[in-house]
């Protein structure tokens, strides 16, 4: 029996809905339909364990197509059977659990599992009619749903801290414990406070990663002085949406630009660093910025509507990731930050860097 939890289900919910519904809706910023920017769906694929399978229509048929043989369903089972699924979604409170109404469906034409294949990087791929161009692009897309719990769009490691020198304090040691051993529910941002009692400033040296500094370099050279200074301030003020981290640090400008005409400094580096991570940027490993088969996103709102944000229409990913993610805290003793330690004679301390999508 298959069994998974609410973002594993939302991926069959998902292939279930955009089959029923024949078409991809794009969203704005603000997980709004954009009425105008419709694309009709031409056919679906979805790698599994067992092969690739094509869904495509005729008439009132969903045609699936796979290893096994050719599969003819009507149209109306799937509408059917997605408005079931998304009502066991909602009402659900189990981590993990079986619905075996929409397994016995699913494979009834060979879909034996929840998720995408591992190895394929997108959990589905569509072909589109853009009525724009005219052409028909296959589109890959991860799933991210707002039925389960919000997915991180970076993850944190040692590979995400942010290296800063203590400067004007020459703390003691005592001073050291004193700072290392506040264990508030705010501690790193009380940690800090109480180095800028003892009279210390913090600048920002480097990454503890080299290659995702030079991974954030290569994006943009400010990049990595732009992500310490707003790294730092999430830990040090009460934001943490990545749009009101940015808005703020545009208006504190601690890079110096020159903001006379109105550039956006600040946001479209960011909205570079966001779209990099979605299509396949890691702090841990070189980046050339060879985008993945992942192109964007599909997002399962929490009423069971769909929205595409895909890189193929760049300005709302850009917005959808800009205004629908968050900074959060992660382990501090698992990732070695928030502690002053010594190195050659000076003092150091990490902050480290997560980012999370809202829900």
């Amino acid at each position: 029996m298959l069994t998974g939890n609410k973002g594993e289900w939302s991926e069959i919910y998902t292939l279930l809905k955009i089959i029923s519904d024949k078409n991809l809706f794009a969203g704005d910023s603000d997980l709004k339909k954009i009425e105008s920017l419709i694309f009709p769906i031409i056919k679906i694929l979805r790698d599994e364990s067992n092969g690739t399978y094509e869904y495509g229509y005729e008439s009132d048929l969903v045609i699936i197509k796979g290893a096994e043989g050719e599969f003819r369903v009507p149209i109306t089972q799937f509408q059917e059977k997605a408005v079931f699924l998304l009502s066991k979604l909602k009402e659900t409170t189990s981590a993990t659990f079986s619905i075996p109404e929409i397994e016995t469906f699913i494979n009834s034409f060979n879909c034996i599992s929840l998720k995408a294949k591992s190895s394929v990087k997108s959990d589905i791929r569509i072909v589109i009619h853009d009525q724009r161009t005219g052409t028909m692009p296959e589109l890959g897309f991860s799933i991210k749903s707002q039925l389960g719990g919000a997915s991180t769009l970076l993850n944190s490691g040692k590979t995400t801290n942010f290296i800063y020198k203590i400067e004007n304090a020459g703390l003691s040691e005592s001073q050291i414990e004193d700072i290392n051993t506040i264990d508030t529910r705010s501690k790193i941002k009380d940690r800090i406070e109480k180095i800028k009692v003892f009279s210390g400033t913090m600048n920002f040296t480097q990454t503890e990663s080299s290659i995702f500094g030079n991974n954030l370099t290569l994006i943009d050279s400010a990049l990595p002085k732009i992500l310490a200074e707003i790294v730092f301030l999430f830990f040090t003020s009460g934001h943490s949406k990545t749009v009101d981290l940015v808005n703020e640090i545009s208006r504190i400008n601690p890079l110096g630009f020159n903001l006379e005409t109105n550039h956006p400094f600040y946001s479209y580096k960011i909205k570079r660093f966001l779209t990099d991570i979605a299509l396949g940027m890691m702090p841990s490993k070189v980046w050339t910025g060879e985008l993945d088969t992942t192109g964007g996103y599909l997002v399962v709102k929490d009423d069971g509507e769909i929205l595409c944000y895909h890189i193929y229409n760049r300005n709302e990913f850009e917005d959808y990731l800009l205004n629908n993610t968050k900074l959060e805290t992660a382990s501090s003793t698992r990732h070695g930050f928030g502690t002053v330690y010594m190195e050659d004679n000076q003092q150091f301390f990490n902050l480290n860097l997560q980012i999370r999508f809202l829900k």
